[in-house]
């Protein structure tokens, strides 16, 4: 857990995202606001079978722009993944108006939260066959795409963000899990706010509508069986929640230290004052029913701060829609309003309407609580037609709510027992 500590102001100058909602963050807000769905039945799952066959698909990205002259080279290694977080970085850094090296490439770094690359099915298919076909494990490994070794390393984004912005200053990958990008914003405000960097270009990127993970987290009994209603699948904090729904897609965010952003002309959407992260010590796949972890990290990121947990306005939920996280988030922050005057502030979860982008999540989660402290505008949870009385907390689930917020708290958890919360504060104009 962090101890408490002051330094340097970090605010954010920079935003990109792409998500079931759309290809920026103005279509992310205004989706959110409508309360509409991104979640969609994809043909390609039905076809193959899948009792889960719904999902938040984030639209196609282009990127040969990004990748013109001599960065051509790099497109061998771009994948569907890689794509839509060199967009929505490119979204954030264009927002900034930061040239490539921001001035002093040594002060400017790169944190990102993803997940290990994995093979596309058909490639895995097309390897077992030919194995079965032929019988001889040497062949097959030298029938192998020598960059796809490359393709899967969790850093491999972080690489490519480092060349195309000229970034040279501290680096860092995250994986762990949903918690991914939360922990990679939380370590960029840290690395600017102890004075390691000026600039940090940071963010999560990750690719769950894919074979391999829909296989996976149905064996766990994680995911939503709603094929009937996806779009009422993914229900955070509802009685009849029956498991969270796979989506994929990035978010981004430039930080920068305030005084050089404002000697540069920037302007400041958001401040980033806080930061806390915890371990459960429990499960790999459950948090402790108490919240024990999850109050921890919130605990540290208010400290971090310097406030009390009645001075947020607004908390953004990691709010899955799982049996297990929902009631267990809620025990957390009534736990961490226990002592205080005011009971929890409103609560919502962008996961309702986005599905759940795992290693993505916390970074595009700290963006909509950017737009949030800027429009003075709570999103809604939507799909709440009975709150599970074991939440018992003010889930803003009748639509957008507006409130004169200042500070924003959002959570994330993630397998493996890992716990991320950030603070952030709007930034008077």
């Amino acid at each position: 857990m962090l101890s408490t500590q002051r330094g340097r102001r970090v605010v954010v100058t920079g935003m990109g995202a792409i998500t079931p909602l759309g290809r920026d963050v103005a279509s992310l807000w205004e989706g959110l606001l409508a309360g509409r769905s991104g979640v969609t039945t994809l043909a390609a799952l039905t076809e193959a079978g899948f009792s889960t066959d719904f999902g938040g698909l984030s639209p196609e990205v282009e990127i040969d722009e990004l990748l013109a002259g001599e960065h051509r080279r790099l497109r061998k290694y771009v994948g569907r993944k890689e794509a839509l977080a060199l967009a929505a970085a490119a979204q954030a850094v264009r927002q900034a108006n930061l040239a490539p090296g921001a001035g002093r490439p040594e002060r400017f770094g790169v944190t990102i939260g993803t997940e290990a690359g994995r093979p596309e099915l058909p490639e895995v298919a097309a390897a077992f066959l030919r194995h079965l076909d032929k019988g001889d494990p040497l062949e097959d490994y030298l029938a192998l795409d020598p960059l796809s070794l490359l393709r899967g390393t969790p850093n491999l984004i972080q690489g490519l963000l480092a060349i195309l912005h000229d970034a040279r200053g501290p680096g860092l990958t995250v994986s762990t899990a949903c918690t991914s990008s939360g922990q990679a914003v939380g370590e960029a405000f840290l690395k600017i706010r102890d004075g390691l960097a000026d600039v940090m270009l940071t963010g999560g990127a990750d690719l769950l509508v894919e074979p391999f993970m829909l296989t996976g987290f149905t064996l766990l009994g994680a995911l939503s069986t709603r094929r009937d209603r996806p779009q009422q699948a993914s229900r955070p904090f509802d009685k009849d929640r029956d498991g969270f729904v796979l989506a994929d897609g990035a978010g981004f965010l430039v930080l920068e230290e305030l005084r050089r952003a404002e000697a540069r002309g920037a302007r400041p959407l958001a401040e980033v004052i806080g930061y806390g992260s915890s371990l459960n010590a429990y499960r790999i796949t459950d948090s402790p029913p108490d919240g024990a972890g999850a109050l921890e990290a919130m605990q540290a990121a208010l400290a971090s701060a310097g406030i009390l947990p009645q001075d947020v306005d607004y908390i953004n939920a990691h709010g899955t829609s799982t049996k297990m996280n929902d009631p267990a988030e809620a025990r957390a922050i009534h736990r961490l309003y226990a002592g205080s005057p005011l009971g929890p502030p409103p609560v919502s979860s962008a996961k309702s309407q986005l599905g759940h982008l795992v290693a993505a999540c916390g970074s595009v989660e700290a963006i909509v609580c950017a737009r949030a402290l800027a429009t003075g505008l709570l999103p809604p949870t939507i799909n709440v037609t009975e709150l599970d009385p074991e939440v018992d907390l003010d889930v803003l689930a009748e639509g957008p709510r507006p409130g004169a917020i200042r500070i924003a708290l959002s959570n994330s958890f993630g397998f493996g027992g890992s716990n991320a919360s950030l603070v952030l504060r709007r930034f008077p104009r």
